[in-house]
């Protein structure tokens, strides 16, 4: 970009009247394009020739941590999942939502891991209440799983498996799975102790929030309305 222009922040200070803080407030809630494009920068240089506005809605006020939610796909090791939240794989209500920032991504925090084999809603956040009630109170959350297993099941197996959590077939191989603090690994090891294989593991809900209509590879923002 030329080096005539001038930074951001004082443009957008220039175009609402506001005081070079509340402009950098603006572009960091994600309130400023520049010749129709999200900007996030508010050094970034622009020139007379370009139209910088304020998108309808915009307030001067330092952006809320995030909450995410992932359909983590199968097969998918808990590092790389970072690499699959951009807006172009930001799912929105309607075409309606809070614009994807790479400021999102700044210490966001994986709260609720899953086995690399399993596929399934994923939490990450910036919000230390959330991560609270995910990670510190995780005993008290439930959890609910399908589970596509082969074998045939013990006698009295299912009696077993509910002694730990709440379990019922939904179909000769799928397993309905719910439960409170259910770890990585328990419900193929259980499983496994009543004569079944797990060969697929789909996590569906965590608390309160399921996983809905999520795509694999598929997240959006936990709206302001919806608790765990």
């Amino acid at each position: 970009m030329s080096e005539e222009g001038i930074r951001l922040a004082k443009r957008v200070a220039e175009v609402a009247g506001c005081s070079r803080a509340e402009a950098e407030r603006y572009i960091a809630g994600g309130w400023v394009s520049v010749d129709g494009a999200l900007a996030e920068d508010p050094a970034t240089r622009v020139t007379p020739a370009q139209t910088v506005a304020l998108l309808p809605g915009a307030t001067p006020v330092e952006p809320e941590p995030v909450t995410i939610l992932l359909h983590k796909p199968a097969g998918v090791e808990q590092d790389a999942l970072l690499a699959a939240i951009g807006a172009d794989t930001q799912v929105l209500d309607n075409g309606f939502g809070k614009p994807f920032l790479r400021r999102h991504l700044f210490k966001l925090a994986l709260a609720t891991p899953l086995e690399t084999m399993a596929s399934g809603l994923v939490v990450f956040s910036q919000d230390w209440r959330v991560m609270r009630k995910l990670v510190e109170d995780a005993p008290r959350n439930e959890y609910e799983y399908v589970a596509e297993v082969e074998g045939q099941i013990a006698d009295g197996g299912l009696d077993k498996l509910g002694r730990m959590f709440r379990a019922s077939w939904q179909s000769e191989a799928r397993l309905r799975i719910a439960g409170k603090n259910i770890q990585r690994g328990q419900i193929e090891r259980l499983c496994g102790d009543v004569g079944l294989k797990v060969t697929a593991l789909r996590r569906l809900r965590i608390g309160r929030i399921s996983m809905g209509s999520l795509p694999p590879g598929g997240w959006r923002y936990l709206r302001d309305v919806e608790r765990f």
